[in-house]
């Protein structure tokens, strides 16, 4: 009968099969375009900007930057606290270093703090991760307002694949503990 069918049980095949959010080569070149330096805020915020989108950094990874973990001689950043607690060595691009020069030399409050980012208000302690995001975030809605943060990282890998970069590679680079989970921010 109908109803002694065998009942079948599993996750459904196609349930994360959603394609990834990800901002297209003309929307980064808005957002790039949309970042002004005229107050230390807005100069916080593009270096902050540049960090998710030339390295594929989460708002936390942002906030917890330290001032020793930045080589500008060697062109790289040391981040020592991840996700997964992999340390990883992530080279900087120029426009990145430019970005956080511009912030160290011109809006960045002096503090005993080794924090890369700081509030910009007294005390001037490190800022938190939702703060990191909240300014990420206005930059990224002003040319999508679908988006968040996440799509700076997102891109990120998008980028690193498109170029030819390696499935294992990108999992390193993004701090991922599974591969199932790079290939979830891929549009493959």
């Amino acid at each position: 009968s109908k109803d002694l069918a065998p009942l079948v049980v599993g996750a459904p095949m196609f349930a994360k099969a959603k394609p990834p959010q990800f901002f297209r080569s003309r929307e980064v070149q808005d957002i790039f375009a949309g970042l002004t330096l005229s107050s230390p805020k807005e100069i916080r915020t593009c270096a902050m900007v540049h960090l998710a989108y030339t390295l594929g950094l989460r708002p936390k990874e942002i906030s917890r930057v330290r001032l020793d973990e930045i080589s500008f001689a060697k062109s790289e950043l040391t981040l020592k606290v991840r996700k997964n607690d992999n340390p990883i060595r992530l080279p900087l691009p120029d426009m990145t270093i430019k970005a956080i020069a511009a912030y160290l030399i011109g809006a960045r409050p002096e503090s005993k703090h080794r924090r890369l980012f700081l509030s910009l208000q007294p005390p001037y302690g490190p800022i938190s991760e939702g703060t990191v995001g909240y300014y990420i975030s206005q930059c990224v809605k002003a040319i999508n307002p679908a988006s968040t943060p996440y799509w700076l990282r997102h891109t990120y890998a998008q980028n690193l694949l498109e170029a030819g970069v390696s499935i294992y590679e990108i999992k390193e680079m993004m701090g991922h503990d599974s591969i199932e989970t790079t290939r979830q921010y891929l549009h493959i």
